[in-house]
């Protein structure tokens, strides 16, 4: 498997067209209610895992009937539906992992799906979130550069998990050198790229890096 994407169960209109992301290389998983979501879009999933506990017992049978993949775990668990599907996809050990289906409704849910992120700095391995108006990834200290993009035209950039030191920013239209960014700080929200590409480096911590569009400009 080179890439595995995820789908848990969100709110279904933060999901993007998933077609656009059907490739050969790419192996699908549900969780949960987002089992429902790729099967109602024909597409075929390496792995439906979750509790199901939030879709109707009909769904559930239909699911059974239609896949013979299906995880079906206790509602009391130590992990989230999410997490174990992350687990199994870590233990694939694939070059890139993204989620989608992972933000909206409960606040709960999505900050701990943000922290799943940081299985990242154990496995190796990229792990992204995306929904229709956001893209999510936590960057080690290091130097990373970030292409501009058409979707995604905004760039934030989020202490995670403590302060970041020395932080500086090239190719931007805020540019930073060598600031250091305490735990909270809202400086680098809402910044833009004016050039194809950008540099972010930074000494220390753990920085969040949103890319991001207005929902008033969907169509």
């Amino acid at each position: 498997m080179k890439y595995i994407y995820i789908v848990a169960g969100g709110p279904e209109r933060l999901i993007p067209d998933l077609a656009a992301a059907v490739h050969p290389e790419v192996s699908w998983v549900g969780v949960d209610r987002g089992v429902v979501y790729l099967a109602d879009r024909g597409m075929k999933m390496e792995e439906a895992i979750g509790d199901f506990d939030s879709i109707s017992e009909r769904e559930r049978e239909d699911l059974q009937t239609r896949h013979n993949e299906l995880k079906i775990y206790p509602s009391e668990k130590d992990k989230t539906d999410t997490e174990l599907a992350l687990d199994w996809a870590i233990s694939r050990n694939p070059e890139r992992i993204r989620i989608y289906g992972a933000t909206g409704g409960r606040l709960d849910h999505f900050f701990a799906n943000i922290y799943l992120l940081m299985k990242e700095f154990e496995c190796s391995i990229p792990i992204e979130l995306e929904d229709r108006f956001n893209f999510i990834r936590l960057l080690p200290p290091g130097n990373h550069e970030v292409e501009s993009s058409g979707i995604f035209p905004y760039v934030s950039f989020v202490p995670a998990a403590s302060d970041v030191e020395g932080l500086t920013l090239k190719g931007f239209k805020y540019p930073l050198e060598n600031r250091h960014i305490p735990f909270g700080s809202t400086l680098c929200i809402s910044n833009e790229l004016i050039h194809h590409t950008g540099t972010v480096s930074f000494n220390s911590g753990i920085l969040m890096m949103v890319r991001s569009r207005d929902e008033t400009n969907i169509k």
